[in-house]
């Protein structure tokens, strides 16, 4: 009886333990808190900042919301930092071994993403809050076609400043743009005023700027360049007046963010490049 019990099949099977592997996972987890920790809040922090500019980008919010995010990263990221160097001086004082490998990518990603931010502080102190910069402050080329911002002289810093006491908005203006963008000037170009204004017109074409009109016999051509991932609009002037009997022209430029009070420099960037190319120098107009 004994010996044929034991010579039937035996049918069930030991169970597979699926459990080995989320339990893994989880004691992966549970063992590097601190770098799990510093490399989510830093990757955050940099997903965040991208795509609060894409969103006010597409127009899923406005581009005052996308900004309004942009210091919570800073902060986001500064607290991965912070994280990362309580852990590592805890680490050393309880003589214990630091797990480098999520910890050190989550303190170079934040270190290298606040240096980013760093940068943009830098030019937001060194350069003054003005949005419309131009190679002729006594008298701007003028725009036509595109319509000039109506608070375009609302809130120019210096009111308070002893140096610009009783100067007007515009006077201010002037003043604060001479002296952070001194070498934006007029250039001379020997060309005539129309070949200018063509050349001009293929070199706004070939940035993607949306040309709104161009009339090269007047010397004048006006244009809207779109940035960054936030898709700013800056509108863009350009005048090309004859000079040696219509055998050379004297160009002037203009461009004006439509929307902010601080450019970061990107307008006076955009003039000194474009009449660069335009000119094929940087020489001024005597």
């Amino acid at each position: 009886m004994n010996s044929q019990q034991d010579q039937q099949p035996q049918t069930d099977q030991p169970a597979v333990d699926t459990s080995g592997a989320a339990t893994g996972k989880l004691a992966k987890l549970r063992s590097d808190p601190k770098g799990w920790i510093v490399f989510i809040l830093a990757v955050a922090a940099v997903i965040m900042f991208f795509g609060s500019a894409f969103g006010s980008g597409i127009g899923l919010w406005g581009w005052q919301a996308g900004l309004g995010i942009l210091p919570w990263t800073g902060l986001l990221a500064l607290i991965a930092l912070l994280v990362a160097i309580v852990g590592i001086i805890l680490d050393r004082r309880k003589d214990r071994k630091t797990r480098w490998p999520l910890l050190g990518i989550g303190t170079l990603v934040s270190l290298g993403f606040i240096g980013y931010l760093a940068s943009y502080a830098m030019t937001l102190a060194s350069l003054p809050a003005i949005h419309d910069i131009t190679t002729d402050l006594a008298d701007p080329p003028q725009f036509s076609a595109l319509t000039l911002r109506a608070d375009n002289w609302d809130n120019i810093p210096g009111a308070d400043d002893s140096a610009m006491r009783g100067m007007n908005p515009r006077q201010r203006w002037a003043t604060l743009h001479q002296g952070a963008y001194p070498d934006i000037r007029s250039v001379r170009i020997d060309q005539p005023v129309a070949e200018v204004i063509e050349k001009a017109k293929r070199l706004a074409e070939d940035r993607g700027w949306d040309v709104a009109n161009v009339d090269p016999a007047s010397g004048h051509l006006e244009a809207t360049a779109t940035i960054s991932l936030f898709r700013f609009k800056d509108d863009v002037v350009i005048r090309a007046r004859a000079a040696e009997n219509g055998q050379a022209s004297i160009i002037d430029m203009r461009s004006v963010s439509r929307v902010g009070i601080h450019d970061l420099g990107a307008n006076a960037k955009r003039v000194r490049q474009f009449l660069s190319d335009l000119s094929g120098t940087t020489t001024t107009a005597s």
